[in-house]
């Protein structure tokens, strides 16, 4: 199957970007999976589809896919890369762009710079929008996994987030401690940690 597809990044995060506009194509978890792949595939964190809005509201659908499979609702640094893909592909000229996404309408804005900026709504800091498991506190929340004891904030932006303070990124092992925190069945849907 031949795919025409873009690889793009943004801070860090890359991506497999598709024109599901103007090609037919239909892709399901395991060949997702195989396209992930950074030896045998394309190799990317997440796929990002663009496909024709199901409502008025917007000009695009964005649909966000991890590299095990699953679909997810949100990216913010997805979305950025989105905007400079339609942009540049000539699937539009506007400057403001509503977009659908699982997570709901976000806009983007293409600066006179170049520079893309992503609205991506209120923050929701309860613990039943990501969801995760949680007695009210102050706003943190402790979390056991592994024999190691973390305190952590939560937020969905349309996607699930836990955030750690740390006193130096450098020196803390975030891959580590992002796979302890999201194996935790108190994130029954997975979370992005950061």
């Amino acid at each position: 199957m031949a795919i025409r597809f873009t690889k793009m990044h943004g801070l860090g995060n890359d991506f497999m970007v598709i024109d599901a506009i103007n090609q037919s194509l239909n892709l399901d978890a395991e060949q997702v999976r195989q396209l992930a792949d950074r030896h045998v595939g394309v190799g990317f964190d997440q796929l990002l589809l663009v496909e024709k809005p199901q409502g008025d509201e917007a000009e695009f659908r964005y649909r966000i896919f991890n590299a095990d499979g699953g679909e997810v609702e949100q990216c913010g640094n997805g979305a950025r890369c989105f905007a400079v893909f339609v942009r540049d592909e000539g699937l539009t000229a506007s400057t403001t762009i509503p977009v659908e996404t699982a997570g709901g309408l976000i806009r983007l804005q293409v600066n006179d710079n170049g520079e893309v900026t992503v609205d991506m709504g209120e923050p929701d800091f309860s613990p039943a929008s990501l969801p995760f498991s949680a007695e009210p506190t102050d706003g943190y929340y402790m979390l056991t996994q592994d024999a190691n004891e973390y305190r952590l904030g939560v937020v969905s932006m349309g996607n699930p987030h836990a955030v750690l303070q740390v006193d130096s990124v450098e020196s803390t092992d975030v891959a580590t401690i992002g796979a302890q925190i999201g194996a935790s069945p108190r994130f029954p849907q997975g979370v992005n940690v950061g």
